[in-house]
């Protein structure tokens, strides 16, 4: 059974009309239905398409946190071959909210890192539904640090709704190890290519999106608060979630155009979740491209033009 957001309930209606006129037609083949079908089947894509052509950032916010939306461990399924998980921070526990480890990526040696959900009740509280303890961001540095030293291009797929903003996680040092982490990705000597596959929330997501290079999915976020922690801040109404959506500029487009981000990913008419298959391959696509432009590029100019990118953020043309 697929999983339908509020805005597509008239979608629904029609997929579910359609699915029932085939289920009829399997089993009772006297009746000609075909026609009939055809025709809802036409109004079904017509209808998917007109909403998904227009959608509202509260609405592009709604599908980048749709639960069927591919994961981490989907792409990692999809594009890495070999790939060897590397655990701990080696300084207190294993945060299983970010993943990483080395892998090939079309032939190619990567370091992989991202956050993780979890695709179901017990993934979700395995994985604290992606949002990081400083034990996840100083695994991430510590990757990213052997990946520097092997050099390896690292690659990392951001989808968290923030870090993790618990009691403990404060007392061992939340923002000191986002602000490390942060700080890691720029002095990198290789290129670190970053995706925004789902949610990129506030300082969880640029502690490991600092990046040469960051991509977005078409339908995907990417915000410095969360719509309802933003409304709750601004307007102390969380409620008023829709209208910070808005404000916010938190879309792939809107970031495209403010030189925040440098591509969008195009995803399948109806979202990733639709058809994982094919937004993972062509996410691997860019992401083989975007390496290769750092080919032969000494690691000082590969810091150097990090550096550059961000410092350019915000400046007045």
């Amino acid at each position: 059974m697929r999983t339908y957001l509020d805005f597509e309930k008239p979608i629904a209606e029609l997929e579910s009309k359609v699915a029932e006129l085939k289920a009829l037609a399997a089993e009772q083949h006297s009746v000609p239905i075909e026609e009939e079908l055809a025709k809802l089947e036409i109004k079904a894509k017509e209808a998917l398409e007109e909403t998904y052509a227009e959608l509202t950032p509260w609405q592009k916010t709604q599908v980048a946190r749709h639960p069927e939306r591919p994961h981490f461990r989907h792409y990692v399924e999809g594009l890495v071959q070999d790939f060897t998980p590397l655990a701990g921070d080696r300084a207190f526990a294993e945060d299983q909210a970010i993943i990483g480890g080395i892998g090939r990526l079309s032939g190619r040696s990567v370091m992989l890192i991202g956050h993780e959900k979890g695709s179901d009740t017990e993934g979700r509280i395995k994985h604290n539904f992606g949002m990081a303890r400083p034990e996840g961001y100083r695994k991430a540095v510590r990757l990213m640090e052997m990946a520097d030293r092997f050099s390896l291009p690292v690659v990392s797929l951001v989808d968290t709704a923030g870090a993790y903003p618990g009691i403990g996680a404060e007392e061992r040092g939340q923002a000191e190890a986002i602000a490390r982490s942060t700080d890691c990705c720029l002095g990198l000597g290789v290129p670190i290519i970053s995706v925004i596959i789902g949610e990129g929330g506030s300082g969880g997501a640029v502690a490991i999106a600092t990046a040469n290079r960051i991509y977005m999915l078409e339908h995907a976020i990417y915000t410095v608060a969360s719509p309802e922690a933003a409304a709750s801040i601004l307007w102390r109404d969380s409620s008023r979630a829709v209208d910070a959506a808005t404000n916010m500029k938190i879309t792939a487009q809107d970031l495209l155009r403010l030189g925040i981000i440098d591509g969008i990913i195009p995803e399948p008419t109806g979202g990733a979740h639709r058809d994982g298959r094919e937004v993972i391959r062509a996410t691997g696509e860019t992401i083989l491209a975007a390496i290769a432009e750092f080919d032969d590029m000494p690691p000082e100019e590969i810091r150097k033009r990090r550096r550059e990118k961000f410092l350019a953020m915000g400046r007045a043309s």
